[in-house]
């Protein structure tokens, strides 16, 4: 059974007609500038015979020719720019195989941001690119369309000094003359094609797995990934081989938009999540599942989310029970089922459907955690329905039978029931498959969450607001979880002596734990703690200027805009802080702010 092919409602290009089948780039880094430039060679299948025009998804980008790969001009056109879009290129391509795009990016390319000296620890310049959702078209000219997987290659002038990277074959050190060369062998989609520039450097922590980052903070990030070559194996051990050759971490600074980025070869990870205690690394078993579950197998559109990260996050926690247990699991479960409980509070309930329909909007404005939670929670309904055994069978073989391919909900339903399904003798009743695909909310056979280790913070959270101190309350050898579980189980309309007592007894605003303070600062926002606590206020605008991971930063506005006082304050911040935010997460803010 092929995957479907259906339109991309985010993308201009056309690849039942011609599609673009490898990459080339040589790009120069122009670090003054904030600009790339160069040229792309991209090689073509022409999958109608009939068709001669190859068009292409571009987003400020300064065209300045398009040859065929003898260097014979080729008449193209740029589109008019949608803002979210961008502009189509279109080529009048014939019968040629090959096109070459000579062009340069535009300073405001939202998938690059260019940072100053004075925002890296290192204290020299630094570049990185993110590309997920459809962001790619603003620095390669490409069909940016996770449907559409091409290998590529590049050659990447830097400056002399700084270490270029990408999801590719990596160097681990710098040249004399900062030209890098690169291969990517496997075919991968657009939103997968990664670069990074810097003072980086690599230290190694397993067989095939290593860390990049800034000198000051590379043994840090060493320590806390130690864990890595382990999650690997176990994950090999549930779903198959890792197809990937390497798996190496680049911590980016603050101002990386996300938790981590998927990149082949070589994840993208933000520097919150280097706790000093390893609390965090569920994020690098997030990633890592990526491998399989969103790198090997992807989804067609961005209506099929779900089908990368809901995978993802079920192999992420099937990782993590390998590693750390089976209770350490039962709480990422519970708290998972309370994060989507309450992103069907707050979202359209349209969007809470596992298929989405993100048709006419920008793919990044798509519900945070709806297609995480509520997608696993389906798989673990699954894995409990037909048991663990022959759950785990259909996955490997789903990952082996679609590997280097993308996948579509229509497509992996239509899998779902022949294999998996009909052979256990379900219907689609007895799971309920139209309501959890196509339906709002969980559905009422959602599986549910026992923790003890959280049993044992509600009786310490009905201890507090029975009116014992909060230095009294028995903590001892919690972890970040159950921190995050007790401050969300304190009412927000618990008066400000007690919220200042708690605060003062576990230090959480001064956390460094980015779960532990995101849960608290949305507390003190909601709660209007953060007016009447200057100490709080300043914790508060210390984290949103401090980095720039949008999930969490938004979630912190959000709760502060909540009322007109904190609206103006979190207006105030955010003025102050987007310079320093990267395109995804100043827009992301700046639609929950109205700015």
């Amino acid at each position: 059974m092929a995957p479907q092919t259906h339109p991309d409602p985010h993308s201009y290009g056309r690849p039942d007609e011609v599609v673009v089948t490898h990459l080339a780039l040589d790009l120069t880094v122009d670090l003054d500038a904030q600009r790339l430039t160069g040229s792309a060679a991209l090689d073509l299948a022409h999958r109608d015979a009939a068709a001669t025009t190859l068009v292409l998804d571009t987003w400020r980008l300064e065209v300045t020719s398009v040859t065929d790969g003898d260097g014979a001009a080729l008449a193209f056109s740029l589109g008019e720019p949608d803002p979210v879009l961008g502009s189509p290129l279109t080529v009048e391509v014939g019968a040629a195989d090959r096109v070459v795009v000579s062009y340069a990016t535009s300073p405001e390319a939202q998938a690059l941001q260019w940072l100053s000296p004075e925002q890296t620890a290192s204290g020299k310049p630094f570049l990185f690119s993110q590309n997920q959702p459809i962001l790619a078209r603003s620095w390669i000219p490409c069909q940016d369309s996770p449907a559409v997987r091409t290998t590529y290659e590049a050659v990447v002038h830097a400056p002399a000094g700084l270490l270029a990277l990408m999801s590719a074959e990596n160097p681990t050190s710098t040249t004399d003359d900062g030209t890098y060369r690169f291969a990517m062998p496997e075919p991968i989609p657009s939103y997968l094609i990664a670069l990074a520039v810097g003072d980086i450097e690599f230290r190694p922590i397993g067989e095939r797995a290593g860390v990049y980052a800034e000198p000051s903070v590379v043994e840090a990030t060493a320590w806390e990934f130690a864990d890595t070559e382990t999650m690997i194996d176990a994950a090999e051990r549930l779903y198959g081989p890792y197809r990937w050759g390497r798996y190496d971490i680049l911590v980016l600074p603050p101002s990386f938009p996300y938790g981590g980025m998927e990149n082949p070869r070589l994840t993208f990870a933000t520097p919150t999540v280097l706790a000093g205690d390893r609390s965090l690394v569920s994020l690098i078993a997030h990633e890592l599942a990526h491998s399989w579950s969103g790198n090997l197998v992807t989804n067609s559109t961005w209506n099929d989310i779900w089908l990368n990260e809901g995978f993802t996050t079920y192999f992420e926690r099937r990782i993590d029970e390998e590693v750390f247990g089976a209770d350490y699991t039962s709480m990422l479960w519970r708290l998972g089922r309370n994060d989507l409980d309450r992103a069907v509070r707050d979202e359209q309930p349209r969007d809470t459907w596992l298929e989405l329909d993100m048709a006419g909007r920008d793919p990044d404005d798509g519900p945070a955690k709806v297609p995480y939670e509520k997608g696993s929670l389906f798989l673990r309904l699954l894995e409990e329905t037909v048991g663990r055994e022959r759950f785990d069978a259909f996955l490997r073989d789903y990952f082996d039978r679609f590997a280097f391919t993308s996948m579509d909900t229509p497509t992996f339903l239509e899998h779902l029931r022949a294999e998996l399904l009909a052979p256990a003798g379900l219907s689609d009743e007895d799971v309920q498959l139209e309501a959890w695909v196509h339906g709002p909310g969980a559905p009422a056979n959602a599986p549910a969450f026992a923790s003890d280790a959280f049993a044992v913070v509600d009786a310490q959270v009905a201890r507090l607001l029975a009116g014992a101190a909060a230095s009294d309350l028995e903590t001892d050898g919690w972890v970040s979880h159950q921190w995050v579980h007790l401050v969300r189980e304190i009412p927000v309309d618990t008066p400000h002596e007690v919220l200042l007592a708690v605060d003062a007894a576990f230090g959480l605003s001064a956390s460094g734990n980015i779960e532990i303070a995101t849960a608290w600062l949305e507390l003190a926002s909601q709660s209007g703690l953060v007016f009447s606590a200057p100490q709080v206020d300043e914790a508060l605008h210390s984290f949103l200027t401090r980095h720039g991971r949008a999930l969490y930063v938004r979630r912190v506005y959000t709760a502060l805009a909540g009322s007109d006082a904190g609206l103006a304050r979190a207006r105030e911040i955010f003025t102050e802080a987007r310079p320093g935010y990267h395109s995804v997460t100043a827009a992301v803010v700046g639609r929950v702010l109205g700015v």
